[in-house]
């Protein structure tokens, strides 16, 4: 995480200090937006795909708390507190200028926001812990795939995001992935658990999935209308603060649903020993927020719709890693399933890379256009 985190620190960071107006982002890209982008990518692609298996391990190992699944995929905050003390304006010696500080939002409505988006991270962390209970964690990864499909609708309503062909056709292909993976839960899983739990998980793991997309839409609509500052401290603050919250309301259902009696017991029991029990929990905190950087990051240059299509490109790799390590069932109708994210996914990626370039296109002309305009009052 380390390297990775200050390759884009020494890209960026120069570029940090001044608060700039949120602008459009369908304008043509230069290299470093792509960098930027890429550096995201990374970080959500390696974030997400080791915090699942990690999260997988913990409750294979004798694990049982749904609750502390919960917990540490919020609690990693606290690692980014030097970034956000860095980048913060406040903290630096350049002057922030009254336009600047008159662009800021109340501090009533930030509390409100982020009050909000933690509570509704703390209902959708705890489904997911749920669906990763009950679930092979190849299953777990291809149902979160169907976040693409939703945040494409909540994107259309919320963030004005046009619905092309290939995206609609997106959406109907990981539309099909989910449902063969619904109709396989007699082969796969009736071995290890209950039909009932399996289906408590995969209702769990597509209301996450439906509500993580939402959240996002949200995210990208209050970057736009609400915090409207195009400054990586922007987006630090936009996990940490959300974070916080979330990790409180964990703390409280921790305590409510009496799970922390047993966590002394679940530590002592857990097959790999107490230091990999603790190791386990912790870079599972800090894996999530590797990846919760790298999504809030591509809705901040790109859109949250492309960010949750970069999030399901985990769903071939998981799988994989899960055949591999945890011994996961790879049956026809599943890799079927996977067959039809990754198309789903190519299918999207292609029309973000029509949009971009027909973006050039129309720079192109725009600059021909000045050029002839300009030539026609030098003959004047």
């Amino acid at each position: 995480m380390s390297a990775n985190f200050f390759v884009y620190v020494i890209v960026v960071g120069q570029n940090q200090d001044e608060d700039i107006p949120f602008t459009n982002q369908s304008q043509p890209k230069h290299y470093k937006w792509w960098i930027r982008v890429i550096s995201y990518i990374l970080f959500l692609i390696s974030g997400q795909s080791a915090a699942i298996l990690l999260g997988r391990l913990y409750f294979d190992k004798g694990g049982n708390s749904k609750w502390m699944a919960t917990f540490v995929q919020s609690a990693g905050f606290p690692i980014l507190l030097p970034f956000l003390f860095y980048f913060s304006p406040f903290a630096k010696s350049v002057p922030v200028s009254v336009t600047s500080v008159a662009r800021r939002p109340k501090i009533s409505t930030l509390v409100f926001l982020y009050s909000a988006f933690g509570l509704l991270l703390t209902g959708d962390n705890l489904m997911y812990s749920y669906g990763l209970l009950y679930l092979p964690v190849s299953t777990y990864s291809l149902l979160c795939a169907t976040q693409l499909a939703f945040n494409a609708v909540f994107s259309f309503f919320l963030n004005s995001q046009k619905f092309s062909p290939f995206i609609f056709n997106s959406v109907i292909l990981l539309t099909i992935s989910a449902s063969l993976l619904a109709v396989n839960s007699d082969s796969e899983n009736a071995s290890t658990v209950s039909k009932g739990k399996y289906v408590i998980g995969f209702l769990c793991t597509v209301g996450a999935s439906a509500t993580y997309s939402l959240y996002l839409s949200l995210v990208q609509l209050s970057f736009e209308k609400v915090i409207k500052r195009e400054t990586f401290s922007a987006v630090l603050d936009m996990q940490i603060y959300p974070s916080f919250v979330a990790t409180c309301g964990c703390v409280v259902g921790l305590f409510a649903s009496g799970e922390w009696r047993s966590l002394s017991k679940e530590m002592k029991e857990y097959k790999e020993g107490k230091v990999s029990y603790m190791m386990t929990l912790i870079f599972t905190a800090v894996t999530w927020q590797v990846a919760s950087i790298g999504l809030l990051g591509l809705i901040f240059e790109v859109s949250s719709l492309f960010s949750n299509v970069i999030s399901t490109l985990t769903s071939p790799v998981v799988p994989i890693l899960a055949v591999i390590f945890f011994h996961d069932k790879m049956d026809g109708i599943k890799a079927m399933a996977m067959v039809l994210a990754i198309w789903g996914f190519l299918s999207y990626i292609y029309q973000q890379y029509l949009d971009d370039s027909k973006s050039k296109v129309k720079k192109k002309m725009k600059a021909n256009s000045n050029e002839d305009s300009l030539g026609l009052t030098g003959q004047v």
